[in-house]
């Protein structure tokens, strides 16, 4: 089996022209810098929010570098380069925050039309949600505390699973996966109890219907292990898509300020152990489970390479893949493509002005990341030198 070496900066820069490469490393030098991004993000949602016309220069820095476009015209030039690559698509509609029925049927409208769309190419792997754009959050909210919903909730409630379903009834016709993004812990029970009846439903046959799983939480070790137990009684595939998590600030925030004992590990250490440990219980029972080891880590997909080659699994074992959000960790994604591994790219996309607070969670939960921005700007500045000294070496 290929052994993959991810310092490669080559083959992780390949599709990057010099003034690509040039762009990105100024715009990590300057989310390198956590004070910047914190005062950058403020002001961009204030301008947006003003209606003042900074969309131009929002598209032409951050959206540019994290998003593929505006509609599905113009990713589809994106999605054809990452292609070449062997690299597939993770097509995500990035508008969130919304609160009517209306944009509710419009986004599942949307994301039907998408996946129309992604059955006509071979590029287009999964596409990516979030059931709080499909449901009130408020609802969920209620449904996760266990509380009963007076007639109408329920009502909303059951038109919310409707639209769910047709999403995923198109992705089964289509033979495109749908990732349901996970959430915050305090609406998370209601999308887990959805996404398993969506997966009861649509992975009979294959993995259709694939849900996250953030292991940054304590006890969601156990809800993998759980996960397995009801696709076994319910004889389906257990698909899901591991991740670290994306909320702990606020999960934090939220249970000092309400009173309760905060729901993530209290140190990275035990944050990296679950993660792993969860991507071992996957790859030990590939064959009733499809794992997307969703990760930015170099040390995670190592050792996804190495369980791999320990269970002798080939490298595109198709219940097992990778996958890392567009514009970043390169490194991860090109050579473990380059190796044979099935590698995917989160590709978001949707208007400027509505894809903002999708950008601006990612910018904060990225510079989170204790040497997330720096890494990328060692790779880059590696690769620029490289390309400068005209050497064909990584």
């Amino acid at each position: 089996m290929p052994q993959v070496d991810f310092s490669d900066t080559q083959i992780a820069f390949a599709d990057k022209s010099d003034a690509e490469l040039k762009r990105s490393h100024l715009l990590f030098s300057l989310m390198n810098y956590p004070w910047l991004v914190k005062a950058g993000t403020r002001l961009a949602a204030l301008a947006l929010d003003l209606r003042l016309p900074v969309e131009g220069l929002v598209k032409a820095t951050i959206y540019r570098q994290f998003c593929g476009g505006e509609d599905i015209d113009e990713v589809r030039r994106v999605i054809g380069r990452l292609g070449e690559s062997n690299i597939k698509t993770i097509l995500d509609y990035g508008v969130e925050g919304k609160e009517r029925e209306a944009d509710f049927d419009r986004t599942a409208t949307y994301l039907s039309q998408t996946l129309e769309y992604a059955k006509e190419d071979e590029d287009i792997h999964i596409i990516s949600t979030k059931l709080s754009g499909l449901f009130r959050f408020a609802l969920l909210e209620k449904v996760t505390r266990g509380e009963p919903l007076e007639d109408a909730e329920a009502e909303e409630y059951e038109r919310g699973k409707a639209r769910v379903d047709r999403v995923c009834k198109a992705a089964f016709e289509s033979n495109i996966g749908v990732h349901v993004d996970a959430e915050h812990s305090w609406i998370q029970g209601a999308v887990d109890d959805i996404a398993w009846e969506m997966s009861r439903r649509y992975n009979q046959e294959r993995p259709i219907v694939i849900n996250a799983v953030q292991l940054y939480r304590k006890g969601r070790l156990q809800f993998l292990k759980d996960s397995l137990e009801h696709a076994r009684e319910n004889s389906y595939l257990c698909a899901v898509k591991l991740v670290r998590g994306a909320y702990m600030e606020k999960e934090r925030a939220r249970a000092e300020a309400m009173g309760y004992p905060s729901p993530i590990h209290d140190s990275l250490e035990e944050t990296h152990r679950a993660y792993n440990e969860g991507l071992k219980f996957c790859i030990d029972h590939i064959g009733e489970v499809y794992v997307c080891n969703a990760t930015h880590n170099e040390e995670s997909c190592r050792l996804q390479t190495e369980l791999m080659q320990a269970k002798k699994l080939d490298p595109g074992h198709p219940l097992v893949a990778t996958a890392q959000l567009y514009g970043m960790s390169d490194n991860l994604s090109f050579n473990m493509a380059a190796a044979g591994y099935n590698v995917e790219k989160y590709l978001p996309y949707g208007p400027v002005r509505e894809v903002v607070p999708y950008l601006i969670r990612r910018t904060q939960e990225n510079t989170s990341v204790g040497g997330q921005m720096s890494r990328e700007l060692q790779l880059i500045r590696k690769e620029l030198q490289r390309r400068r000294a005209g050497t064909s070496d990584s």
